[in-house]
């Protein structure tokens, strides 16, 4: 201690220790006085502050710097908030996308100034474009083929991202409803029957004025939406579902695949005519339903695979035929799909208990965000998140569907169901008449952009929303009020909500459509028309007897022949006989 003290001294001062006391005093001193003379100059100012001119001179000095510090300090910030700007990075979108605001929180510290220019988050996905460039911007469908043997529908391109850009795009909120924010459905525990026609126990029976008010979109509404007798779709409600499976489709949150097959032991009578030997044979086919293949889907990617619940919606009798066939283990699992075993069927036609799980998905899978719906006859061969991505995201729509690929009105379409006898004409004709009456006028170009009143409905793609469930219930009460035929009521509900709010509905066409999923059913069902022990066709007619000369020639006599036409009309003639018994021997008569 004591070296560094010397050391601090001598650096000090070259006195001794009395002098450097006495050169603190000083040191006091000269301060004392200091202060004392700004206390003079302070009274010395105050005194001549009083004077009017001194006054004002003192405050526009004031002033003038006040002044000076504002454009300085204001000239920073601006600077500063300049560099902020030029940092973000603005998301090409019709509005801002919520994964802009994301980044920025993302950082917080860094990013505290940049968060207040962007405007406040929506809460809800607005859609976006593709980058400038990008090829699916310029993209545009090629001419069909030139193709005079093919003159059907066919598939045609369809510009899809890549799977994992696509899965990339995927938005983190949903998208907006307008108008309608909270649907609930209403639950009977006795069930009213005061519709005036129509309806059942489980669609319950509406009268015309609530089917009327279900088309008014409010903010809160309440509407028939199947399942009227439960709490729970699937409990004791018709269309029951065991409570493993129930707890199966809660766990669904993301993306759901869905498709059903009913009916599978139902016997088709398909006549098939055959003409030999003068003969009608009628064969009675026995075919197993309408669709009794499920048709795995195909080019899945591993992410959807992990992440895409893919249901397949059975009844009892198809689930008894497909673990009898080996099909169907414990694992109520095939392939990709998971069996839904459907039990107390609430319609007695197939076709209607369909529009159940098409129709109504949403209830039945309450968490799920977007849903993929396919007929069974259907073999899915594109990855969902590209479907979606094409035909929601891109388009910023929450409601997808193929337009029929040949006809476009619905009274054209009602007249092709009668006449293909696909549901009572009455019944048809009825419903036709109902729709008139409340203003449904044949498809012309005024409707525009709306390309079609008639969709092909075996594949819906759709975010469950408000707006887009609303829809769908309101489609399914037509369905079970009317017709089962669908494409019959679409363009009602469709153009009922639309005139009320806008819906984003989106409709693509037939030949996009084609390009995701492969019919299946015809070319099977031609495949199975043969019956399991069907009699073989009849031999050919033995020779006739009247070629032989007598009984008592053998095998190898020869054959004594009629005096016959000689030359051109021998010729001629053997050429005719050849034609109807090809590769026989010439015969002629006696």
């Amino acid at each position: 201690m004591s070296a560094p003290l010397g050391i601090g001294i001598r650096s000090g001062s070259y006195g001794s220790l009395d002098k450097q006391v006495q050169n603190g005093t000083a040191r006091k001193a000269s301060k004392m006085l200091k202060e004392k003379e700004k206390e003079r100059l302070f009274l010395w100012i105050c005194k001549f502050a009083g004077r009017k001119k001194v006054g004002m001179l003192f405050l526009c000095l004031i002033s003038a710097a006040v002044f000076v510090w504002v454009l300085y300090v204001g000239k920073g910030e601006d600077s500063q908030d300049g560099n902020t700007v030029t940092n973000i990075n603005v998301n090409e979108s019709v509005s801002t996308s919520d994964s802009t605001f994301e980044n920025s929180m993302t950082n917080a510290m860094g990013l505290t100034k940049r968060l207040v220019l962007l405007p406040p988050p929506t809460g809800y996905f607005l859609g976006y474009h593709l980058p400038p460039g990008h090829p699916c911007n310029s993209f545009t469908l090629p001419p069909p083929p030139a193709d005079k043997k093919r003159t059907g529908p066919r598939p045609c391109p369809v510009c899809y991202l890549p799977v994992e850009e696509a899965i990339g795009l995927m938005p983190a909120l949903p998208s907006p409803s307008p108008v309608l924010g909270n649907l609930t459905y209403v639950y009977e525990e006795n069930l009213s029957r005061d519709g005036e026609f129509g309806g059942s126990d489980f669609g319950g029976y509406p009268t015309l004025k609530q089917r009327n008010d279900s088309f008014d979109i409010r903010e809160s509404m309440t509407v028939h939406c199947g399942f009227v007798r439960g709490i729970k779709p699937g409990r004791n409600t018709g269309f029951d579902i065991d409570g493993a499976d129930l707890f199966e489709m809660e766990q669904c949150d993301g993306v759901v695949v869905a498709s059903a097959i009913f009916g599978l032991y139902y016997v088709i009578s398909a006549f098939i005519y055959l003409f030999i030997s003068l003969q009608l044979i009628v064969y009675q086919i026995y075919c197993s339903g309408n669709f009794d293949v499920i048709n795995e889907p195909n080019n899945i990617s591993d992410y959807s695979r992990k992440t895409v619940c893919f249901l397949m919606f059975v009844d009892e009798q198809t689930e008894k035929y497909l673990i009898s066939s080996g099909k169907l283990g414990i694992s109520k699992k095939i392939g990709l799909w998971r069996t839904i075993v459907a039990r107390n069927l609430p319609y007695p036609d197939a076709r209607r208990t369909g529009k159940i799980p098409k129709l109504l998905l949403h209830r039945l899978v309450p968490n799920a965000r977007y849903s993929i719906w396919l007929d069974g006859k259907l073999e899915l061969v594109v990855d969902p998140y590209q479907i979606l991505e094409r035909f929601l995201w891109r388009k910023n729509a929450t409601f997808a569907i193929s337009k029929h690929y040949r006809r476009f009105d619905v009274f054209i379409e009602a007249e092709a169901n009668k006449a293909a006898g696909k549901y009572d004409n009455a019944s048809i004709d009825f419903q036709i008449e109902f729709y008139k009456k409340e203003g449904l006028t044949p498809y012309t170009e005024a409707k525009l952009p709306l390309i079609s009143d008639v969709p092909e409905g075996c594949v819906i793609v759709r975010e469950h929303v408000p707006i887009s469930n609303l829809f769908a219930c309101l489609w399914f009460n037509e369905v079970d009020r009317f017709t089962s035929r669908d494409q019959i009521s679409f363009s009602t509900v469709r153009d009922k909500i639309l005139s009320r709010v806008d819906f984003h509905f989106n409709m693509f066409l037939d030949c996009e459509r084609r390009n995701f999923v492969v019919q299946k059913y015809h070319r099977d069902l031609l495949l199975r028309l043969a019956p399991p022990a069907s009699p073989p066709p009849p031999s050919p007619p033995p020779p006739l007897p009247v070629l032989e000369t007598s009984p008592e020639k053998g095998a190898n006599s020869p054959i004594r022949r009629g005096p016959g036409r000689r030359g051109k009309d021998r010729r001629a003639g053997s050429r005719r006989h050849r034609k109807v018994v090809a590769g026989g021997r010439e015969m002629e008569p006696s």
